[in-house]
């Protein structure tokens, strides 16, 4: 028996912000718990040897127009970022680092900045702006995502996710089922549903 799904995700992937959108709706109108597992995809791809889809041409066209229809047919904001791919090492250690009465915010801001409004997050300035919105202390954000437990900590939850075969985002498990992809959330939900 389950009471959570686990949510393996990195801002640097489109699906996985599709899928995070469509997270955020359930959890509105379903007593349904998220448990969100920051990685680093780019370094999960590397353990696995996979080539990303971003640097496969006739995969990154594909992939940019099928984000589109999904999105659509979800009604999601969404523009496929022109600096796409990214480097979300920084952003994703963050993510460990952040108070849990802020995460929620810290992830739905940077999902839309990159996704939404097409901003560059390699810009630092772009960032710091966010986490000035969020009242969240610059100086200290930075200082803490280069402590060593924190470094060691991200490398940890993706070597987690290789050892549970996981090879990409957005991965969900539920009652030790993997279930990957954004189209296949429906199935983690069924799965869910029917342990409760």
């Amino acid at each position: 028996m389950t009471k959570t799904i686990e949510f393996y995700f990195d801002f640097v992937s489109p699906y996985t912000y599709l899928a995070h959108k469509r997270i955020m709706n359930i959890e509105k109108t379903e007593n349904i718990k998220f448990i969100y597992k920051p990685i680093l995809l780019g370094g999960l791809h590397n353990l696995r040897k996979i080539t990303p889809a971003a640097f496969i041409k006739a995969k990154k066209k594909f992939t940019i127009n099928d984000c589109e229809i999904v999105a659509k047919k979800f009604n999601i904001e969404f523009k496929f970022n022109d600096n796409f791919p990214i480097n979300t090492l920084s952003l994703m250690r963050g993510a460990l680092i952040v108070d849990t009465n802020k995460i929620k915010q810290y992830i739905e801001k940077f999902f839309d900045a990159y996704w939404a409004f097409n901003f560059n997050l390699s810009d630092n300035k772009i960032t710091e702006k966010i986490l000035t919105d969020l009242n969240i202390d610059i100086k200290k954000f930075f200082e803490s995502i280069n402590e060593q437990k924190i470094k060691d900590l991200l490398k940890k939850l993706t070597q987690e996710a290789f050892d549970k075969e996981i090879f990409g985002a957005p991965t969900f498990i539920v009652n030790n089922k993997l279930f990957w992809g954004q189209d296949r959330l429906d199935y983690a939900l069924d799965e869910y549903k029917n342990s409760i």
